[in-house]
């Protein structure tokens, strides 16, 4: 049986489609409307809806991002109630949904419950930035056992033996993080992306998305020249700050993910 990430994937590939993984913070701006951005996130075609759990202390996250976190842990936003979100919303969606979290969310939570709570949530994939892939066999094995895809990040500095061994322990897809630094929309995509597709390819089969940078349907349409998905996440999650106070909110998001499609 396959993943439903897995699914997406092989319908993109099937189509000659470059897929779109958008990324929003659960509980940005509150939880009610963050609920109906993902339900609208889903009908303006996103792919693979990857959903930030709030954290206090982010290592990869730009100031976008970081300030998406601290609107969402102030209106009461944290790892427990993104997997409600994340249930209430699971039956209106299609598109394939990622937790996107760091380690000490899950450490305190418990990995059994976690991963107990997020396949009872419908959750498809788990990406934990700081997990080291060295140290990531045991969550793994219990993600895998779930039911949940692990996957992984890649950068320009991960050498081709990283890069196997997340292609090993990764299903659904491999995140390939355009630029090294923090997340933050950038006017063009970064230098080495491409290359770094080019030695991930050599070495897996898997699925290949790109984020880090991107924030024009060009971007997308770039990225889809030699990736399988663009990933956009700052952008978005700076167009949810700027409309957070309009009754326009929702319908502004599916404006620029409907533009983000033209790529």
């Amino acid at each position: 049986m396959t993943s439903r990430i897995a699914d997406v994937f092989a319908r993109l590939r099937a189509d000659h489609r470059t897929g779109l993984v958008t990324f929003v913070t659960g509980g940005d701006p509150d939880a009610a409307r963050s609920a109906e951005i993902l339900r609208g996130l889903d009908r303006a075609g996103a792919d693979v809806l990857e959903v930030g759990v709030p954290y206090s202390d982010p290592l990869a996250d730009g100031p976008v991002i970081q300030r998406a976190s601290e609107r969402a842990l102030a209106a009461g936003g944290n790892l427990s109630r993104t997997l409600d979100l994340i249930e209430q919303v699971r039956a209106d969606v299609q598109a394939a949904v990622v937790v996107f979290t760091y380690v000490n969310p899950i450490f305190k939570m418990g990995t059994d419950a976690f991963v107990a709570r997020a396949a009872a949530a419908g959750v498809d994939g788990v990406l934990v930035l700081d997990l080291p892939i060295e140290e990531a066999g045991p969550f793994r094995q219990t993600v895998v056992n779930a039911g949940i895809d692990p996957i992984f990040l890649l950068s320009p500095t991960t050498t081709d033996t990283r890069i196997r061994t997340a292609a090993e322990l990764g299903r659904g897809f491999l995140y390939g993080i355009s630029r090294l630094g923090v997340t933050g929309a950038r006017a063009e995509v970064a230098s080495g992306a491409r290359a770094l597709v080019e030695r991930i390819r050599a070495l897996t089969a898997l699925p290949i998305a790109v984020g880090f940078g991107l924030s024009r349907p060009e971007h997308v349409r770039q990225v889809g020249e030699w990736a399988d998905a663009a990933v956009v996440g700052s952008a978005l999650v700076d167009v949810i700050a700027r409309a957070a106070d309009s009754p326009d909110l929702v319908a502004t998001v599916e404006r620029y993910v409907a533009e983000l499609k033209t790529g």
